[in-house]
């Protein structure tokens, strides 16, 4: 693994500014890269191109790239300044792309896996995602200890995803069927009215 590259750009992650509001190189280290390779294994055992949604600053896309070089991973992120940042990286990582633009107007069914990691609440993050992977693939999410499963797994069958069983801190939805009808909806509904259990 190039550990050069990942210095490099943690470094230059930390020192961007508008980028991440860490400061402190252990805690930078620990939140953006390090939790990030927590989900190597768990990508590594889906098949199929890799999205970042929502990449900011290229975390978990960046490392995952770096850990899975086999694996085209495109870091999709609306913010045109953060995607000149990522664009850096592509020139070192082949396997490696950048998409300018929001979550529900790129392609559906792309994708095998769709990550996101400090995006939205989960169920909005799960909406955003899944749409974005084909049918057997499924959308990662890194949640903390607050998120709730249970209101999860009851939107999962309205997004065509059930939830799988997963390590502490993710939450793995695979996807059971096409997109539904409707799904994804205008950008920005998702997150200015989420999916909830009763919705």
């Amino acid at each position: 693994m190039p550990t050069d590259l990942l210095e490099r750009w943690l470094a230059a992650l930390v020192a961007t500014p508008g980028l991440t509001a860490l400061r402190d190189s252990t805690a930078a280290r620990r939140v953006l890269l390090d939790d990030a390779l927590r989900g190597v294994e768990l990508v590594a055992a889906e098949s199929g191109p890799i999205v970042d949604v929502g990449s900011g600053g290229g975390t978990p896309g960046i490392p995952l790239a770096v850990s899975l070089p086999e694996r085209t991973t495109t870091l999709l992120e609306a913010e045109r300044r953060k995607c000149d940042f990522l664009e850096r990286w592509t020139e070192e990582l082949p396997n490696l792309r950048v998409v300018w633009g929001r979550a529900e107007e790129q392609p559906l069914e792309t994708y095998g896996v769709a990550l996101a990691k400090a995006l939205a609440h989960p169920c909005t993050a799960a909406e955003w995602c899944l749409p974005l992977v084909r049918e057997g693939g499924a959308a990662l999410l890194w949640v903390g200890p607050s998120a709730d499963p249970c209101a999860v797994e009851a939107i999962a069958p309205r997004l065509a995803a059930r939830l799988e069983a997963a390590p502490a801190g993710f939450m793995l939805l695979r996807k059971t069927g096409p997109t539904p009808s409707g799904f994804p909806r205008r950008p920005g509904t998702a997150k200015k009215r989420p999916l909830t259990p009763g919705s």
